[in-house]
């Protein structure tokens, strides 16, 4: 090799042997790298460790000048040129190079340039020996900058081997407050806790590090102001040629919020720790292998699977005998490493073989690329729920669709054998006598359920019939011993059944209604499972069993009046309506008899509901014994019956009705009282008046009504002219209706005149309805109507809104009205909303709560509606004034005044009408109006008509006055001429004069 030949030119050929020579070239040429120059910087030869250190190919060097191996910017310089200068004076250069790398990095190399000389001394070329030493240029620099950084960074110490701080850095003093002249000569101890200070420990540490011995922790120190820091050091004893230590070097850092912080982590993992072993709950975790790498003792509790059965395996290898819910766990490990959560919920076993169903939340965690490397999850016992849930599903559909009660409880039976196989489930219901009776047992042997059934309770009848007698669960867990089925274990035990277990049913009020049995193929006792399915099916059994009663007592209630026993209105119509069809089949005629008592009500307020019970009772009784068998008599409602002949004489017809008649209308004794009752009876007759039942009733409730309107304790039979006045009626209420939405009905006001200075006390609004046909309605007619088809609250609604809107127009024109009173019903207080509503209408025409006043009535007061009370409570709460009508009829009492918020007493008009010519019924006005001053109610005596009246009110002190002598109603615009006039003349001489005579009665 040339380039080998050449470098040899410097090596002493004498002195080595051939073999010699090349020997050290091979070795050269191996070890070094090595590149071969001209005198004009052109590469001649490189070889392969020269290459292979700055990344160069041989094509890549050789022929290319030196300075491609140099930066650029050392090129430009004097040392480059000083280089070659050197080189050409034939001087040796051998030191620290900078070379450039293929890739731009730079290289330090240790190299030896050795010039080659021709025989008159000029430069030939030149061989560069030289080795990488960038690693070490690297570490020593990289040694200082982690020196420098350890320095800024740490705190440095330097102690003698007794212990005395010779040295300390800027970190070290700030760690520790101290200043250097503070610090520098004193003994480490000070900066210990003194307990340790001056114990056996400390002393034994010092003489450890003073013997050689290298430390490295954690240790407590204590700060110039007393305060206790951690320091986490390394104590470094510089030792002599001898092995003694010189000196000891600690360095170190404040670690006291790292130790803080563990502490807390510590102890938040130990609550954590705690918390997950002590749940309920059954946790595990997995690897990204699926493996089980962590369970808490919470799963071993549920499953019974200790750790060695657990940790490293699959957790389908845990339940491989329950491939459904393996198949559960492929599909949730296939959604964990998609890096979706799982939910499912499964029957699984635990170690003993117990079905427990559990909730179990399985959630992925992965890694920053997305993958999964551990699976949290999270199992629930809902075993409990379950049972129930499952249980419950079937039957409760089966209930929904109104299945039989057998079917619902195989449904049950079946449920329960599907969750627990090794079950054979049973009800059985105790009948009225005592008796067994089973209502569901698929999977008993048909045999032994005919063998049990009819059984007769007791206390030794096999389980069944011993749960049924005593009210109390038997488990009998070998019936081949047990004394219970000493008289009827050959009937069990040909068929396999070997255990049972039977619990009592219980209605709501704690009769034994039946009995939910399990049979066993094997001797033993029932697990905690078969515990939960008893439980929850014995509340499945009991409201179905309890559900099936009710039904059949709905089925008599629904057919059948409880009081008399007579068929109700729903069977009544349906038996009448198939003998109209049979007479409509056989050209025959059927007469339907609506009958009402008379007086009913009067016998409920006088004797009381019991009699009237009775009463019913006993005319129910006469009823039936005056009906042929194909007759039907029924009770509609209330004090209402129905009887409907058949297969009768029409030309007796009359005389049957008399009959019927006479003999309810025969003397009786209720509770002991002698009573003389009476109907009134209506006929109405197929085909002639009409071709189903319901017409039939409903023109014979006319005929009844008609006949009771003539006198009480009369028949009569239907014709057309009473349905055309039922028709009228009928007609009357349409137009009502259409008068209440299409402005027919209006406002009239009577002015209410205050006694001592005749002045205006109030208005009273009346309502008037003039139709375009039927002329003018009077409110005795249309008021009734309203009450009875239900307007009555709508009526009432109109009438405030348009009283409130004339008032808040009187006022705009400077109409002097003080306030304005309305006719309230009843049915309006059963509004809980009458209160807003109320609100809404002052609030919208600017009224304030004293300009209404609202007129009630003693039926209002008598009202057993719980709304009543509620809505005039808060009504008064408003601050709207309430007034008592007609104050002195039907049924007043003075315990309402005590009650009830009102503030007027209205006096009626039959009181006032007769004052002046009855002193007793003088007496009670007086009485009536020192009964309203002494409860500082306000007495407005009505239908005042004429002076004397006027005189007598005035003489005993009454408030208030209205009544034609005043005024008729009249309309809105009458009244302001009315008000006007009154303000203008008023009545100088103490004695009414009526301020408007030309105006015309409204």
């Amino acid at each position: 090799m040339g380039s080998q030949d050449s470098f040899m030119g410097e090596v002493d050929h004498q002195r080595l042997s051939g073999s010699e020579r090349d020997a050290l070239l091979a070795a050269l040429w191996r070890s070094m790298a090595i590149l071969e120059f001209s005198a004009d910087g052109t590469v001649l030869e490189a070889n392969e460790n020269f290459l292979a250190m700055l990344g160069y190919r041989r094509a890549d060097v050789v022929g290319q000048h030196h300075r491609m191996l140099c930066d650029p910017a050392y090129v430009q310089t004097d040392a480059y040129q000083q280089f070659w200068e050197h080189l050409r004076k034939g001087e040796l250069i051998a030191g620290t190079l900078q070379r450039r790398h293929v890739g731009g990095a730079t290289v330090w190399l240790e190299a030896l340039c050795s010039p080659i000389l021709d025989a008159q001394g000029q430069l030939l070329k030149v061989i560069s020996v030289a080795a990488d030493i960038s690693a070490h240029i690297d570490d020593s620099r990289h040694s200082n900058s982690i020196l420098s950084a350890l320095n800024r960074s740490l705190g440095v110490v330097e102690l003698s081997p007794e212990g005395v701080i010779l040295a300390a850095n800027g970190n070290y003093l700030k760690t520790m407050e101290y200043l250097a002249e503070d610090l520098l000569g004193q003994p480490h101890s000070i900066l210990c806790e003194a307990d340790y200070a001056a114990s056996e420990e400390y002393t034994c540490f010092w003489r450890d590090v003073s013997l050689g011995r290298f430390f490295s922790g954690r240790f407590p120190r204590r700060t110039r102001s007393g305060r206790t820091i951690w320091w986490e050091a390394t104590y470094s004893p510089l030792l002599d040629a001898h092995g003694k230590a010189e000196r000891v070097i600690c360095i170190g850092t404040d670690v006291t919020y790292r130790v803080t912080r563990e502490k807390s982590d510590r102890e938040h993992l130990h609550l954590l720790s705690l918390g997950i072993n002590e749940t309920d709950n059954a946790v595990l975790i997995t690897d990204d292998q699926n493996r089980i790498v962590f369970h808490n003792t919470g799963f071993t509790r549920m499953l019974g699977f200790e750790s060695q059965q657990v940790i490293g395996r699959l957790p389908g290898e845990l339940f491989a005998s329950r491939p459904t819910f393996v198949k559960s766990l492929e599909r949730c490990h296939g959604e964990l490493v998609q890096g979706r959560s799982y939910h499912t919920e499964e029957l699984i076993h635990d170690m003993q073989e117990q079905p427990v169903w559990i909730s179990a939340v399985v959630n992925p965690i992965l890694d920053g690329a997305g993958k999964l490397i551990h699976a949290v999850c999270v199992m629930t016992d809902i075993t409990n729920t379950k049972v129930h849930e499952v249980l419950q599903y079937r039957v409760l559909n089966a209930m929904a669709r109104d299945s039989s009660l057998s079917e619902q409880m195989n449904l049950l039976c079946e449920e329960v054998e599907r969750v627990a196989p090794e079950v054979i489930a049973s009800v059985l219901r105790v009948d009225e006598h005592g008796c067994l009776r089973t209502l569901a047992a698929p999977s008993l042997p048909e045999a032994y359920s005919k063998a049990i059934d009819g059984l007769h309770v007791g206390p030794m009848v096999g389980c069944c019939g011993s749960a049924a007698y005593t009210g109390q669960t038997v488990i009998s867990e070998d019936i081949q011993t047990d004394p219970h089925w000493n008289d009827y274990k050959h009937l069990a035990l040909p068929h396999g059944l070997r255990a049972c277990w039977s619990t009592p049913i219980k209605s709501a009020s704690g009769q034994v209604i039946g009995t939910f049995g399990f049979y066993y193929r094997h001797p033993g006792q029932p697990s905690a499972f078969h515990h939960l399915l008893v439980e929850a099916g014995l509340h499945l059994c009991a409201l179905a069993i309890e559900r099936e009663d009710a039904r059949a007592r709905i089925h008599q209630l629904a057919f059948y009046d409880s009081l008399t026993g007579l068929p109700n209105r729903s069977l009544l119509l349906v038996q009448a309506g198939q003998a109209i069809a049979a007479a409509e089949r056989n050209c025959s005629t059927v007469a339907v008899m609506f009958i009402d008592l008379d007086r009913f009500k009067q016998v409920n307020d006088s004797l009381g509901h019991q009699a009237g019970d009775e009463l019913l009772r006993t005319v129910a009784t006469r009823l039936q014994s005056q009906a042929r068998r194909s007759d039907i008599v029924g009770r509609l409602s209330g004090d209402e019956f129905v009887v409907v002949l058949t297969q009768y004489d029409t030309q007796h017809l009359t005389e049957v009705v008399k009959r019927i008649q006479e003999r309810l209308a025969m003397p009786c004794h209720i509770n002991g009282t002698p009573l003389n009752p009476s109907a009134s009876i209506g006929v109405a007759i197929f085909p002639d008046n009409g071709n189903d039942i319901e017409t039939l009733l409903h023109r014979a409730d006319i005929a009844m009504y008609q006949a009771k309107a003539v006198n009480r304790g009369r028949f009569s039979f239907f014709s057309e002219e009473m349905n055309s006045m039922a028709q009228e009626r009928l007609a009357l209420e349409s137009a009502l209706r259409d008068a209440l939405r299409g402005g027919d009905l209006e406002l009239n006001f009577q002015p209410q005149i205050k006694l001592h200075d005749q002045s205006l006390h109030g208005v009273e609004a009346l309502a008037r309805w003039h139709h375009p046909q039927l002329g003018q309605i009077s409110p005795g007619r249309f008021i009734p109507i309203a009450e009875e088809c239900g307007l009555i609250g709508e009526l009432g609604k109109w009438a405030l809104e348009e009283a409130c809107f004339q008032l808040s127009d009187w006022r705009r024109r400077g109409i002097q009205v003080p306030s304005i009173s309305v006719n309230l019903s009843a049915t309006n207080f059963h509004d809980l909303d009458l209160p807003q509503f109320v609100t809404g209408l002052l609030r919208r025409y600017a009224l304030e709560p004293s300009d209404l006043t609202l007129e009630i009535t003693e039926t209002v007061l008598m009202d057993t509606n719980p709304s009543t009370s509620q809505t005039i409570a808060a009504v008064h709460a408003l601050g709207i004034p309430l007034a008592m009508d007609d104050f002195g009829t039907g049924y007043s009492s003075l315990g309402y005044l005590r009650k009830l918020p009102v503030s007027e007493l209205k006096l009626d008009q039959s009181f006032v009408r007769d004052m002046a010519k009855d002193p007793a019924v003088s007496a009670l006005t007086n009485a009536v109006i020192r009964i309203g001053e002494s409860l500082k109610l306000t007495v407005v005596a009505e239908g005042v008509e004429d002076a004397e009246q006027y005189a007598l009110l005035i003489s005993q002190g009454c408030d208030v006055a209205q009544g034609y002598l005043f005024s008729r109603p009249m309309s809105a615009d009458a009244l302001e001429n009315w008000v006007r006039d009154l303000h203008a003349g008023g009545s100088p001489d103490g004695r009414w004069a009526p301020p408007c005579k030309s105006v015309a009665p409204g």
